[in-house]
């Protein structure tokens, strides 16, 4: 899989906008924009699927996906050991595109928990 990284600002009101190929697939291009980040605490952006210039357009994988969707992740430090929960709710979503993102609850879960998993390792 290919990846790219167009623009990373870190930060509220900052934009992290890349791309990706999959082995069997298109390119797809997905942008972050953060609207909070409290070091160590938490960090809360909307995410959607983007052009390359930015504009935000339908999934490539799913026409009823969602356009935007709010990320909202915690971290809480006890012991040593941080434990990291993450929130994610479709935005002003229409009836099918609500049904569509809480029926691929457990793929959207094993994606995040596959990311999770490799960070854990390093």
């Amino acid at each position: 899989m290919g990846f790219h990284v167009a623009k990373a600002d870190f930060r509220p009101g900052g934009v992290f906008h890349y791309s990706q190929r999959p082995s069997d697939g298109d390119i797809m291009w997905v942008k972050f924009v953060y609207s909070e980040i409290v070091a160590s605490e938490k960090m809360v952006y909307t995410s959607f699927f983007s052009d390359e210039e930015g504009n935000v357009v339908r999934a490539p994988f799913d026409p009823n996906w969602p356009l935007e969707i709010l990320n909202t992740m915690t971290f809480i430090e006890d012991k040593g050991k941080a434990t990291l929960t993450t929130i994610i709710v479709p935005i002003s979503p229409t009836e099918e595109e609500n049904k569509t993102f809480f029926s691929s609850r457990e793929i959207v879960q094993n994606g995040f928990t596959g990311t999770f998993d490799q960070l854990a390792d390093t």
